[in-house]
């Protein structure tokens, strides 16, 4: 849970007593690798703050596997819209190793944030922080070639291009694998 309470005290101010309201919101959960973390058609009421390891969102179409995104330490994973509107989700969320995840459960959650403004504000800035990720890569994907988007991943990013496989990346970027292996094979050749 220190990684969590640090992750908190970098997004506001927050008292040891909101702490203590906090902890009956979490709970601390390990996943094993391929263990999905939220299954396709179920409402999600879960933020996930990873503590340690990876995961992916990701959807299936026609039994092809399309990466949505993917959510490493010190960030929340979770599909905003089921969470914030009880929408059944569209997307799987899988460890891609193991994971260990703090998880916030909504209702406890929202019953604290009533009690103190701290806890209100966490939860604001939690969800304008994944809200701004998830509007930068899809501005990302509208505007930018595959070539360009690995190179703003590579800088903005690189934990993606350094423990993702090139396939999982691949589907990611919205390009085959052999075109994502010839992008990466003419970068190193300049």
């Amino acid at each position: 849970m220190q990684n969590l309470l640090k992750y908190i005290y970098s997004l506001t101010n927050f008292s040891d007593e909101s702490w203590k309201l906090l902890q009956p919101a979490l709970t601390k959960r390990a996943f094993k690798k391929n263990e999905l973390l939220l299954k396709e058609g179920q409402v999600y009421n879960s933020l996930f703050y990873i503590d340690s390891g990876y995961c992916k969102s990701f959807y299936e179409i026609e039994g092809v596997v399309k990466n949505k995104g993917f959510f490493f330490e010190n960030e929340i994973a979770t599909n905003i819209t089921s969470f914030g509107s009880g929408q059944k989700s569209e997307f799987n969320i899988v460890a891609c190793e193991p994971l260990t995840t703090i998880i916030f459960d909504k209702d406890k959650l929202f019953q604290v944030a009533n009690q103190t403004i701290e806890i209100e504000t966490l939860g604001r800035n939690c969800i304008r922080l994944f809200a701004t990720k998830q509007e930068e890569l899809s501005i990302l994907f509208k505007l930018y070639s595959a070539k360009e988007r690995l190179e703003y991943l590579e800088t903005k990013y690189p934990e993606i291009i350094q423990r993702v496989s090139l396939s999982q990346l691949a589907t990611f970027l919205g390009v085959a694998r052999e075109t994502l292996s010839r992008i990466r094979k003419r970068r190193m050749e300049l």
